[in-house]
C-alpha cells in the first residue's frame, strides 16, 4: 500500500499559458490533502497529470520512492489511481450497475452474470445509502446521483490513490455527509486522498493538509488545523477580500413586475405563482430535487408546461420553445453548464455570439468584425483570463467558462429583461465569486429581473432581495433579505 505520493518539480503548459510551473510538494497515505487556489490555479491540470489523462512537460509523480512511468488514463488505474473529475465520464444509456463496474463486469461464461452484478451495486448503494435502482439508465438520474454514481464506480476500484474534483458541487447536506463518511473510511484504510473543492466549510471538515496553488506555482502548504479561513483565503487568492457581502455595490431601485407566473404546473412543478420584478434579484432555495431547476426551464420553454400562464412585461406569452423566449428578452444560464451552457469544442467567440447570430450579420454572412468586438467586450467586462477570444471553452477553468455564458446573455446585441440563473457559483473560486456576486448586482442596477439558484444557503440569503424557497415541487414559502436566516429557509425547505 503506498505510504505516499509525490510531485516533484511538475511544469505543464499550454499555448498562451503555463498552467504548472516547478510544483512540488507531497501527499501522505492515511491524511486527506486538500489542494486549494482560484480558478486557473492548476489544480484540474495536476490532477490531470496523475490521472495519465495529460503528461508533465517537466517533473516526475514519486509513488512510495518509484517514479510512476504510466502515460494514458488506462495506465493510471492500472497503477491503482482513481480520479473522480467534476466532468462525469458515464454512459447515459447504461444501467447504473453497468456503469459502476463497467470495466469489470461479472461473467456467466460469455454472458454478464445480471444477478452477481445486481447484487455487487446493491452493496456498494447500500454503503452510500442511495435509493435507486441498480437497472435504471443512469441518463435518467438527476445531476447529484450521476455525480454519486461517479464516486462509487471510483471507490468500487479500492485504488490506492483517490483524488476528488469538486466532487460535492450537485450534492445535497445529507448525500456530502454520506460521503465525507466513506472518504473518511478510506483514511482509515490508509489511502493517499486529494480534494479539490471551493467550498472552504468542506475543507476545513474533512482535510487534514492543505496545499495552495496560484497561477500555476505552489504558495504554501498548511496544516487544516492551525489555519483560519481568512488566512486561506488571502493565501489563495493574493490578497484579503475581506467581507464580499457587505462590499456589494447593490441596486436600490426596484421597478414593476417584469415577470409573473400565474398557477404553473408541469409534471415536475406544481401551483406556482410569483413574480420578480425589474432591478429585483429573487433567490431560489430548496434542498436537491425541490424543482428548482425544472421551473426554471419551464418558464424558460426548456420543458413543457401542462397549465399556467406567464407575463413578461405584463404581456401574456406562449413561448414554444427557448428560442421564443430569448427572442423575448428571457435568458437562462443553466444548471449544468458543460452539458446545457456551451459548446465546449468551440470557441470563446463561438460561444459568445451564439445567441446573437442575426444580429451580427451583413447581408447573409456573419460580420466577423462585429462578432470579435462583441467577445473582446465581453471578455473585458468579465475579466474572462484567456490569451485569445479563438482559445476553445473546454481549455478554460470553469470559472471562466461561467463568465462566457454571462458574457453571452449581457452582451450588447442582447436585449435581456429576464436572467435566470441556475447555480453560476458552481465549482468556482472564492476571488471569481466575489466577481460574478457584483456582476448580479450590476444586472439588477441595469433594470433587469433577476431568478438566482443556488444550493448554498448564504449565498442566496445575502445576494437575493427576496428569497422563495421550495420543497417537492411548490413554493413553501417567501422571505425578505432582512427576514431571512438559515433556519427559517431550512424550516420552509423541509416543508411537506
Amino acid at each position: 500500500m503506498p505510504n505516499y505520493v509525490e510531485f516533484n518539480k511538475i511544469s505543464k503548459g499550454f499555448p498562451g499559458v503555463q498552467a504548472l510551473d516547478d510544483v512540488s510538494f507531497r501527499v501522505q497515505g492515511g491524511r486527506i490533502c486538500a489542494l486549494m487556489g482560484e480558478n486557473g490555479a492548476g489544480k484540474s491540470t495536476m490532477l490531470k497529470i496523475l490521472s495519465g489523462d495529460y503528461q508533465a512537460d517537466e517533473g516526475t509523480i514519486i509513488i512510495d520512492g518509484m517514479p510512476a512511468s504510466y502515460h494514458s488514463p488506462h495506465g493510471a488505474l492500472k497503477a491503482s489511481i482513481s480520479v473522480i473529475y467534476q466532468e462525469r465520464q458515464l454512459v447515459p444509456g447504461l444501467s447504473v450497475m453497468e456503469n459502476i463496474f463497467i470495466e469489470d463486469l461479472p461473467k456467466k461464461g460469455i454472458r454478464i452474470d445480471k444477478a452477481a452484478l445486481r447484487k455487487m451495486t446493491q452493496h456498494i448503494l447500500d454503503e452510500f445509502e442511495l435509493d435507486v435502482n441498480p437497472s435504471e439508465p443512469v441518463g435518467r438520474l438527476s445531476v447529484a446521483h450521476q455525480q454519486m454514481i461517479e464516486i462509487m464506480k471510483a471507490y468500487r476500484r479500492d485504488s490506492e490513490i483517490i483524488a476528488f474534483d469538486e466532487p460535492t458541487a450537485p450534492l445535497s447536506e445529507s448525500e456530502i455527509n454520506t460521503l465525507f463518511k466513506v472518504i473518511r473510511r478510506l483514511k482509515e484504510a490508509g489511502k493517499v486522498i486529494i480534494y479539490v473543492s471551493h467550498r472552504m466549510s468542506e475543507i476545513f471538515q474533512i482535510s487534514d493538509d492543505i496545499v495552495v496553488l496560484k497561477d500555476g506555482k505552489l504558495v504554501c502548504e498548511l496544516n487544516a488545523d492551525e489555519t483560519t479561513e481568512q488566512e486561506l483565503i488571502t493565501a489563495m487568492v493574493g490578497r484579503d477580500i475581506g467581507d464580499t457581502y457587505a462590499e456589494l455595490c447593490r441596486n436600490e431601485n426596484i421597478g414593476e413586475v417584469m415577470l409573473e407566473v400565474r398557477n404553473l404546473e408541469t409534471d415536475d412543478v406544481h401551483d406556482i405563482n410569483l413574480e420578480v420584478r425589474a432591478g429585483e434579484i429573487v433567490g431560489f432555495a430548496g434542498l436537491i430535487g425541490a424543482g428548482r431547476t425544472e421551473l426554471a426551464r419551464a418558464i424558460f420553454a426548456a420543458d413543457p408546461i401542462s397549465s399556467g400562464e406567464i407575463f413578461l412585461n405584463g404581456q401574456k406569452v406562449n413561448f414554444k420553445s427557448p428560442k421564443d423566449a430569448i427572442a423575448a428578452g428571457m435568458a437562462l444560464c443553466p444548471e449544468d453548464r458543460k452539458e446545457q451552457g456551451l459548446v465546449l469544442d468551440r470557441t470563446i467567440n463561438n460561444n459568445i455570439t451564439s445567441a446573437v447570430l442575426e444580429k451580427v450579420k451583413t447581408g447573409l454572412f456573419l460580420d466577423k468584425k462585429k462578432e470579435r468586438k462583441l467577445s473582446h467586450a465581453a471578455v473585458e467586462k468579465y475579466s474572462i483570463k484567456t490569451p485569445s477570444i479563438e482559445k476553445k471553452v473546454v481549455e478554460l477553468s470553469g470559472g471562466n467558462q461561467q463568465k462566457v455564458i454571462l458574457g453571452r446573455w449581457t452582451s450588447e446585441a442582447m436585449v435581456t429583461k429576464v436572467l435566470i440563473l441556475d447555480e453560476p457559483t458552481k465549482g468556482i473560486d472564492v476571488g471569481a465569486k466575489a466577481e460574478i456576486y457584483q456582476a448580479i448586482c450590476d444586472f439588477a442596477k441595469a433594470g433587469l429581473a433577476v431568478i438566482f439558484i443556488s444550493s448554498e444557503l448564504t449565498e442566496v440569503i445575502n445576494l437575493a432581495d427576496r428569497i422563495i424557497v421550495m420543497a417537492q415541487g411548490r413554493i413553501t414559502g417567501s422571505l425578505s433579505r432582512q427576514e431571512a436566516t438559515e433556519e427559517k429557509v431550512l424550516k420552509l425547505a423541509m416543508h411537506h
